[in-house]
């Protein structure tokens, strides 16, 4: 096997996993000037980010039920419509109470969108008429707000890309295989077959978090849920739809600009294994019925395409939420950065320099990634700020370049192939 260090770079950091994450990851820290190597087993986008429904939250959907995720998706929001271009699609956002809702869910959420600083306006149902045709005459309530879509290939494509003009190396179908733990600190990797001198593992893994931390003797218990996205075809539908109802099966649809293709989700559930589960008609079926208490005609569209993703939920045990609830008010190892997703330092576990970012969704993948940069450069003496939400994407503002880096890196994934043109 052939042996790669950091050279005259410095220390070395590797980054397991090629969704929005771990390349939000490989960027921030490249531009703090740290020496960065990115591996997925698969190509870039192949995970949970390339099989999501690909919102871009506005916070609503959470206000009502977390305060602080939801103020942590409108702040990422407006980050990402500055710096993501052409990854991201501004359609606004629908929540409709139809006559069989609870009405005083609408007004709770309503209410806790303005509290939590969303640009939430309650409108006419007839001007959501307009915005949505076809949309059901059950619904009685509508409200605005600044939800959005996210097209996740070529959000990851274009911060890889960002990453690697940086000096950051990306490796594709580069499956990490061991982590070498040696006097209680990471010392080294295999991935695609080379051994890696590395002072740090960031594990961003996502539902294989949990086998990818077993590779330097970590426990990370993951409990990952699948659901299942269902493409249909209808023009016409310009915001992003919601049901104003805690969140349930068939929920929301999302149109992408410029198709004729709106894709319809979600279901949530539990999974063993992330490689290898059920995937059902019957599914699909409750997806497309319950969507289509919102826009009936969605029952008798075209289904296109349908797939399933797995989300990356982790379940800690009593005493692992513990260290992370104590390290949130700044004196433990596993740090709670917010209740959407944790990043856990297993330096208490015998592997310093190993850590796994687990949990959250694609709005915040950059707040995430900053997290673990800063606890990265922390670690290694490294004084530089995070730069990530005020430098706009390298080719955010160029379609074909962005495809380009699509195809380059295999992220194509099935959430957005419509647009990009590869899956």
């Amino acid at each position: 096997m052939t042996r790669t260090d950091g050279g005259d770079d410095g220390p070395e950091v590797l980054v397991v996993g090629g969704g929005a994450t771990g390349v939000g990851v490989a960027r921030d820290l490249a531009m703090r000037g740290v020496s960065v190597v990115l591996a997925e087993r698969d190509g870039l986008s192949a995970g949970a980010t390339g099989r999501s429904h690909g919102v871009l939250h506005s916070g609503a959907r959470y206000a009502e039920a977390d305060e602080r995720g939801a103020e942590e998706c409108v702040r990422e929001n407006e980050i990402l419509r500055d710096v993501a271009g052409v990854c991201v699609a501004d359609t606004g956002g629908l929540f409709v109470s139809l006559a069989s809702d609870d009405a005083d869910y609408f007004a709770r959420k309503r209410d806790a969108c303005l509290a939590v600083g969303i640009d939430a306006e309650e409108v006419p149902v007839a001007e959501a008429r307009e915005r949505v045709p076809g949309l059901s005459d059950r619904v009685e309530r509508a409200m605005w707000v600044p939800d959005g879509v996210i097209y996740p290939s070529r959000l990851v494509a274009a911060t890889a890309g960002d990453a690697r003009d940086r000096g950051a190396r990306i490796r594709t179908h580069a499956p990490l295989t061991d982590v070498a733990v040696d006097g209680g600190r990471v010392v080294g990797a295999t991935v695609g077959g080379d051994d890696l001198d590395v002072d740090v593992v960031v594990n961003a893994a996502g539902a294989w978090a949990e086998s990818c931390a077993a590779l330097a003797g970590v426990d990370v218990p993951m409990r990952p849920t699948k659901g299942v996205m269902v493409g249909v075809e209808r023009d016409g539908v310009g915001p992003v739809v919601n049901r104003a109802r805690s969140p349930a099966d068939g929920d929301i649809a999302v149109p992408h600009p410029g198709s004729d293709r709106v894709v319809l989700g979600t279901t949530s559930v539990a999974v063993d294994d992330p490689d290898d589960y059920e995937r059902g008609d019957e599914e699909v079926e409750r997806v497309i019925e319950e969507c289509a208490g919102m826009v009936p005609g969605f029952a008798d569209d075209a289904v296109v395409d349908t797939y399933w993703g797995v989300r990356p939920l982790y379940g800690p045990s009593e005493a692992d939420r513990a260290a992370a609830a104590t390290d949130a008010a700044g004196t433990g190892d596993a740090r709670g950065i917010s209740r959407e997703f944790t990043l856990l330092d297993h330096e208490r576990d015998g592997a310093a320099g190993f850590y796994s970012i687990v949990g959250g969704k694609l709005t915040t993948h950059r707040a995430m990634a900053e997290a673990v940069a800063d606890r990265v450069c922390e670690r290694l003496g490294v004084d530089a700020d995070c730069r990530t939400a005020a430098e706009p994407l390298a080719a955010a503002d160029a379609p074909e370049t962005v495809d380009r880096l699509v195809a380059e890196f295999d992220a194509g994934s099935p959430a957005d192939y419509d647009v990009t043109g590869a899956e």
